[in-house]
């Protein structure tokens, strides 16, 4: 069988209004031709959506040099209404692009510095007795905001990294019987640092597994140091965050949020994440594959790129995006592997290569 005989399955219009319903119903955007200029119009709204992408890239770009892949994967993340985990070496600007990206936004911003001494109340809350009233008084812990930023989260003890599973999993906590619901939205932004290991804890998988994305953070390149440098030079010791502006609302947030959910995947690509996922599961490289989140969670960062790039439908190329940052921490190498320098990135890259691209 060749493997183009399914390329012209269509039938051929024999004039050119035949031509025309013809093109109108293969290709659900609306055409417009204006001179010799051709603008696709999306069946789903994305210009508010676009635009408010465009204010917060260039307040963030007043102070933070390059890293275009890790801001695209910020907002991705808060398009997608998912958390994410910020890994790179000291110094190169992941606790200062949280907090530019969090200023950003006109939401409510708390920071928590994780500690080897850290307590789970220390974030969540604690019940406190009230002379006057005689009863208890929960008085609410950092946790209780719209972005939190958890530096060095692999810094406090297991007991206090697990206070967060329900809150980031369910946006609520439950303390002393009593529930506590989230104001959304609801995002984490964790970093830690992957090459000082003392006075730290590893994150355990069910945690691991709660960030969205895990975002890798790499060293500038020559041109970018000296711009870095010469940005220092002229802010003669005027504080960074002064000149980001706040730009959108919660309101203006949960509508986003509710777009990317509207945007459209077919069928064929919904199996060409499915496929990815089971090659994970099946790579005698790995030790332990993706779970279904992680499916779910390639296709809401998925939906949410291909909102960022202006379209309202999914493409392969969207998917592409986001298989490493949302498996790398997710699935772990052999031993064996391991000890030969083999990384995740290297599988996953190997899987979607072999995987094959839905037509």
């Amino acid at each position: 069988m060749e493997d183009n005989q399914n390329d012209n399955l269509n039938p051929t219009p024999n004039n050119e209004n035949e031509q025309n319903e013809f093109e109108s119903v293969l290709n659900p955007n609306t055409v417009q031709e204006e001179g010799d200029t051709v603008n696709f119009k999306n069946r789903i709204d994305l210009s508010e959506l676009q635009n408010g992408i465009a204010l917060i890239k260039d307040e963030i770009s007043k102070v933070i040099v390059g890293q275009k892949g890790m801001v695209d994967m910020l907002i991705a993340s808060i398009l997608a209404n998912g958390h994410s985990l910020i890994e790179g070496v000291p110094g190169v600007a992941k606790t200062i692009s949280a907090k530019l990206l969090a200023k950003s936004l006109d939401i409510g911003f708390s920071r928590i510095q994780f500690t080897p001494d850290l307590m789970p109340s220390d974030i969540l809350g604690t019940s406190v007795f009230d002379m006057k009233t005689s009863e208890f008084e929960f008085k609410q812990g950092p946790i209780f905001s719209n972005m939190i930023l958890i530096d060095e989260i692999n810094r406090a003890p297991a007991k206090t990294q697990a206070a967060l599973f329900e809150v980031m999993e369910e946006r609520q906590i439950t303390i002393d019987g009593h529930k506590y619901v989230m104001d959304l939205p609801f995002i984490v932004l964790a970093t830690q640092n992957p090459v000082e290991q003392e006075g730290t804890y590893r994150l355990p998988e069910a945690q691991l597994d709660r960030f969205l994305f895990k975002i890798d953070i790499d060293y500038p390149n020559l041109e970018e140091e000296i711009e870095i440098i010469n940005r220092e030079q002229n802010l003669k010791g005027e504080a960074k965050l002064d000149k980001v502006t706040s730009h959108l609302t919660k309101e203006q947030i949960s509508k986003f949020q509710g777009l990317v959910n509207q945007i459209i995947i077919e069928s064929h690509l919904v199996k060409y994440i499915a496929d990815i996922i089971v090659n994970t599961r099946n790579n005698p490289f790995l030790y332990l594959g993706a779970s279904p989140r992680a499916s779910i969670a390639i296709l809401r960062a998925s939906k949410a790129f291909a909102a960022m790039n202006g379209r309202d439908f999914v493409t392969p190329e969207d998917i592409k995006q986001a298989a490493i940052p949302v498996l790398q921490h997710r699935i772990i190498v052999t031993p064996e592997r391991e000890m030969e320098g083999v990384s995740t990135k290297q599988i996953i890259k190997q899987i979607i290569e072999a995987v094959e691209i839905p037509r």
